[in-house]
């Protein structure tokens, strides 16, 4: 690191084993070369400071404190640590202003090497010499001497396998190595205009090498292990590199690129440019696509001593193959390759900007370990997306049936559209987005690649799952709390079907049944609708009450026992009942006969007609009295659709009333039947509050039915905690997931206050139409949650157990 822990590592006995002697002719001609073809320089000034003057290098190396590799230099890795290499024998500054630059060919991918022409320091010297950098195996065929103790003396085949032999042991310990060679130009002047353009007019070859230097260029930290990541995760790494293939091999083999079992099989492969470029020589199209399935059918590869163009056909050929390629680049030859790629990645400290405009992303630390944390980190933020759409259809199957139960089959709607809006904007809206949050699971890292044609965020598995699986299952809970609030309330759930269009606007009449329970209702349907306040133009009775004395507005009261009202739709018996076959099918009058009784009704009847009713009337209540009327169904007889319409009673009182000079002012002309189609059958009687009643009370029915909707509610919402923590993982028990994303935590809380909130506290309950639910109503839904959570932790168990199974093939999603 400098000057004093060079004399000291240079004492004797210090450093074990061979040490290089500085005052070697040979290792001076090395060092020169290795200063002067270099374009590398120390960084000595202070980017944060201009005001900082530059540092004074050559006294700096001097105090034993200071860190010369500690240095930042311009240039790329190779020419940087050889100039900290040699620049504590002689100042590389100082030795470049020795030796001024005449001419120089750059290094390139394709040649592999890089010389510069140099004006000696001895100003004797008459001619300029040529310093050679590059490749080893570039180097040593341009070569025809080698630098043996300070002599030059021919190149000869023993020299060569020396050489060979130095180079594979070198490259073999994953080192970089480096050839140097130079020459002295003879017969060139000082001042001779030196050009490559179109080709060098100077002699290149005839060198004489003088040694081989090897760069320690250790993987980074994490890379091991990252590239171990990729091989759990099924993800192919191709090592792409313009290294030896000894070298290349040695440094694939540290990271694990190759393993030494598959190498052994023969089921990994270094493939080598000039191969790449004897595949493209190769007229056929077939053959030569051969070579290239063949050389990517193995299952761990290395690309050694390829060009950037060498790249480009590597990204085509994966891609022919179905592959999705990432590919990493800093120079400017690497664009195409990153412009092709699936996914280019350029660096973001080494590459070129070309480079950095080609690629679809740039990686700012250019560590290979952080692509794949990317990677996982990507198949995070899928995994989430997928779980937080999986919890948010979930909720849909219970909102739609309701109402399609209701549009369908008038089936009474299970829960309102405002809180439908409250599962998916007040209960759904934190859990979903804490499920974002959520840590990865264990096997993130463990899944192969997913197929992107195939594995979308929304699949058939992933509809399946939370649809028809847990969205039923969600439901049936739903369903349960509504259909025991309406029990309890005395409604069976067959006497619901047909009846939601006009649940909340007329109450229901039923047909009261003696069962095992004691009283029941059975054959509920619909009486009259509210009197009309003009007929034929002609303001009615029932137009001049207020608002809140409207009689009969929702129905009239039934009589009770021992008294008649002439004009409302039902007897001390029951509703009067529609049937048209009475009046000859003629459904107005039957229907008159009913809600539209008037005097002029009255008066129209026939003497015969009347007759019939006193006699069926009298039928009846003589049966009745007798004990022989069946209680379940009262009217079994021929001849009992006369009973209702008209007692001897009844045609008494018409009488009287019909007399009176405002006699067209009583009863209720026009008026119609609530439900065409839900008729109230014969013998029914108001059912609310789970008994037979005598006079109407819609807000009774209607508070039964809000009751309902707000238990459907909890019931939901009590399920889909369940729901939320079975998608926390897709694979894993939540055993092992743990609870320690809080925000999911919270939105757990939360959505159990929030039910609380909109079933109990009054404000809530005005705005939400709800109503306070008994405890019981609120816990109907647990054991359906008990139940989700069992089941998806057997279905994830199965899958772990059968990863391909068809459980997995059909429920993993």
């Amino acid at each position: 690191r400098n000057q004093p822990q060079l004399k000291a590592a240079m004492r004797p006995g210090v450093i074990k084993g061979p040490k290089y002697d500085v005052n070697s002719p040979s290792w001076q001609a090395l060092q020169r070369v290795a200063t002067l073809c270099n374009n590398s320089r120390f960084v000595l000034t202070d980017a944060d400071d201009e005001d900082r003057p530059p540092l004074n290098l050559k006294e700096e190396v001097e105090t034993p404190d200071f860190n010369l590799l500690g240095l930042q230099c311009t240039g790329d890795a190779s020419e940087s640590a050889l100039i900290k290499c040699v620049q504590l024998l002689r100042d590389v500054e100082e030795y470049h202003k020795a030796n001024p630059k005449l001419h120089e060919i750059k290094f390139n991918s394709t040649n592999k090497w890089q010389l510069s022409i140099h004006k000696p320091e001895d100003p004797s010297a008459k001619n300029p010499f040529m310093v050679f950098k590059g490749a080893p195996e570039r180097v040593i065929n341009r070569c025809t001497k080698i630098l043996i103790d300070g002599e030059a003396v021919p190149l000869t085949d023993e020299w060569r396998k020396k050489y060979q032999d130095a180079y594979e042991s070198l490259g073999a310990m994953g080192e970089r190595v480096l050839g140097f060679a130079m020459r002295n130009l003879e017969n060139i002047p000082m001042d001779y205009a030196f050009t490559n353009k179109p080709e060098p007019n100077f002699p290149t070859d005839n060198l004489t090498f003088v040694g081989l230097i090897s760069l320690i260029d250790p993987p980074r930290e994490g890379v091991p292990e990252a590239v171990a990541k990729c091989k759990r995760a099924r993800i192919k790494v191709y090592m792409v590199t313009g290294d030896h293939p000894i070298t290349a091999l040695a440094i694939s083999k540290q990271v694990g690129i190759i393993d030494q079992d598959m190498w052994d099989a023969g089921r990994a492969i270094v493939v080598k440019g000039d191969d790449i470029r004897d595949w493209m020589e190769i007229e056929d199209p077939e053959e030569r696509q051969a070579k290239w399935d063949w050389a990517l059918d193995h299952e761990q590869i290395v690309f050694a001593r390829v060009s950037p163009a060498h790249k480009l056909l590597i990204v085509e050929n994966c891609q022919r193959r179905g592959e999705n390629v990432a590919v990493t680049g800093d120079g400017v030859n690497d664009a195409p390759a990153l412009k092709k790629a699936n996914t280019g990645i350029a660096m973001g400290i080494s590459g070129k900007d070309v480079s950095k405009e080609a690629a679809d992303m740039i990686l700012m630390d250019d560590n290979f370990a952080s692509i794949v944390n990317g990677i996982e980190e990507g198949r995070v933020i899928f995994d989430n997306l997928k779980k937080s759409i999986a919890y948010t259809l979930a909720s849909k199957f219970p909102e739609q049936i309701p109402f399609l139960l209701f549009v369908v089959i008038s089936f009474p709607a299970a829960i309102s559209t405002i809180l439908i809006l409250s599962i998916d904007l007040g209960c759904d809206m934190l859990p979903a987005i804490s499920l974002a949050y959520e840590p990865k699971e264990a096997d993130i890292m463990d899944r192969p690649p997913r197929n992107p044609d195939v594995e979308r965020l929304v699949s058939r598995r992933l509809i399946s799952f939370s649809y028809f699986q847990i969205g039923l299952i969600q439901t049936c809970a739903g369903f349960l709390a509504f259909m025991t609030v309406f029990n309890d309330y005395g409604y069976q759930w067959g006497n619901m079907i047909g009846r939601g269009i006009t649940w909340e606007t007329g109450p229901l009449w039923c047909r009261p049944q003696v069962g095992g329970t004691g009283l029941w209702a059975a054959d509920c349907e619909f009486g009259c609708a509210e009197p009309q306040d003009t007929y034929n133009g002609i303001p009615t009775l029932y137009s001049q009450a207020t608002d809140e004395n409207k009689f009969c507005k929702y129905g009239c009261p039934t009589p009770f026992n021992g008294t008649a009202d002439p004009f409302v739709e039902s007897t001390q018996y029951g509703f009067r009942g529609w049937h048209e076959n009475v009046f000859g099918g003629d459904k107005d009058k039957a229907t008159e006969a009913v809600c539209g009784r008037t005097c002029a009704w009255w008066n129209g009847l026939g003497t015969d007609l009347k007759a019939e009713f006193f006699a069926a009337n009298d039928e009846y209540v003589r049966r009745l009295n007798a004990g022989v009327v069946d209680f379940d169904n009262p009217f079994n007889y021929e001849g009992s659709e006369y009973a209702l319409y008209l007692s001897r009673e009844e045609d008494r009182l018409f009488g009287e009333y019909c007399s009176q000079p405002n006699a067209d002012q009583y009863g209720f002309p026009g008026r119609e039947m609530l439900n065409e189609g839900e008729r109230a059958r014969q013998g029914s009687y108001y059912w609310w509050n789970g008994q037979v009643q005598f006079f109407p009370n819609l807000e009774s029915q209607k508070n039964v039915l809000y009751t309902g909707q707000t238990a459907y509610f909890a019931a939901v919402v009590i399920a889909r905690t369940a729901d939320l923590l079975i998608c926390k993982t897709r694979k894993e028990s939540l055993f092992t997931q743990g609870l320690r994303n809080r925000i999911l935590n919270a939105g757990f809380c939360t959505m159990i206050l929030f039910v609380c909130l909109v079933s109990y506290v009054p404000p809530f309950r005005i705005v939400w139409t709800t109503r306070p639910l008994y405890v019981l109503y609120m816990f109907i839904g647990v054991p359906y949650a008990m139940f989700i959570f069992v089941y998806d932790e057997i279905r994830k168990m199965i899958i772990r157990a059968y990863p391909r199974g068809w459980v997995f093939r059909n429920t993993y999603w």
